[in-house]
């Protein structure tokens, strides 16, 4: 089985709008990684937009693109929540999450227009950002001691592995990230310390 390396994303936060027969819809699109981290977004959209009548949303994850929900939030089943997972499919997307909150404008629309709208306001959220390419790293939570981190700093360095947090306390504990060229190589020579105990936390 080929080895994913890299993978399409976006850059930053982005918003599209569409509108149809009075109503508004607003779409979200961001980088995105886990269902705790969703629940985050979708949190803070819901009270950005506490008039809305509906927070329909999709999001896929992981490199393998094979987590992923789509959610009507009480629109017609399938009306909302699968098209906006469309568009992130369309676009070849994965560790993104997509809302769309919809002002209701006093005229219904359809499924089929219901379908298109949703459709559209997630389509413009992703064009009005910026589609990257990311590169897979094996992350890692790096526990040791204090007398070994002389040498787990030099191997970081020595390897040019980025740190993404770093905790300081009664025992050292750093989060990484690894090319997963490197990843083999990399675990080995931590090995010859006893006291760093590597966790992983997964692959994107």
């Amino acid at each position: 089985m080929q080895t994913i390396s890299i993978y399409n994303s976006l850059k930053c936060q982005t918003e599209g709008v569409y509108k149809e027969k009075g109503s508004r819809f607003i779409g979200y699109a961001v980088a995105c990684y886990s269902e705790q981290e969703a629940k985050a977004f979708l949190e803070q959209w819901s009270n950005d937009n506490h008039q809305a009548r509906h927070l329909c949303y999709a999001y896929r994850f992981g490199v393998d693109k094979l987590k992923y929900r789509a959610n009507d939030d009480g629109e017609p089943s399938n009306s909302a929540g699968a098209p906006i997972l469309g568009q992130i499919d369309s676009y070849n997307l994965t560790n993104v999450l997509i809302g769309v909150v919809r002002y209701y404008g006093g005229t219904k629309l359809g499924v089929g227009g219901l379908i298109n709208a949703y459709r559209t306001a997630a389509k413009n959220a992703i064009e009005n950002g910026e589609v990257i390419e990311l590169e897979v790293y094996q992350w890692y939570k790096m526990s040791f001691d204090y007398l070994d981190m002389p040498h787990v700093m030099n191997l970081l360095k020595k390897n040019d592995i980025e740190i993404s947090e770093k905790k300081f306390e009664e025992n050292c504990e750093l989060k990484i990230k690894v090319a997963l060229l490197q990843k083999e190589l990399i675990v080995t020579d931590f090995k010859k310390y006893y006291s760093v105990k590597l966790n992983d936390l997964g692959i994107y």
